[in-house]
């Protein structure tokens, strides 16, 4: 039996993740420095696991939960290595 908040609670969840999503791109488009943009890309990875982790809720199955693992890995060390790229120019 589904609650009758809960479609409520996921719209709502769904349109902050997508307003989030918007306002990094256009840093990302906009961003002063390359740090800016770098972050930026740092965020649209978190906000993306976000939605992915919305949607294992939404269909009741936990084998998603791997793919965020793997997107976390994969974006932290691509912020480390554009960072160190970065620091050495």
């Amino acid at each position: 039996m589904e609650l009758p908040f809960y479609n409520l609670i996921l719209i709502l969840t769904s349109t902050m993740l997508l307003i989030a999503f918007a306002l990094a791109f256009a840093r990302i488009v906009k961003g002063p420095t390359p740090r800016d943009r770098i972050v930026a890309l740092d965020l649209i990875a978190s906000i993306t696991m976000g939605f992915i982790l919305v949607y294992s809720v939404v269909i009741n199955k936990a084998m998603y939960f791997d793919i965020v693992i793997v997107i976390s890995l994969i974006s932290f060390i691509g912020t480390v290595a554009m960072s160190t790229y970065l620091k050495q120019k």
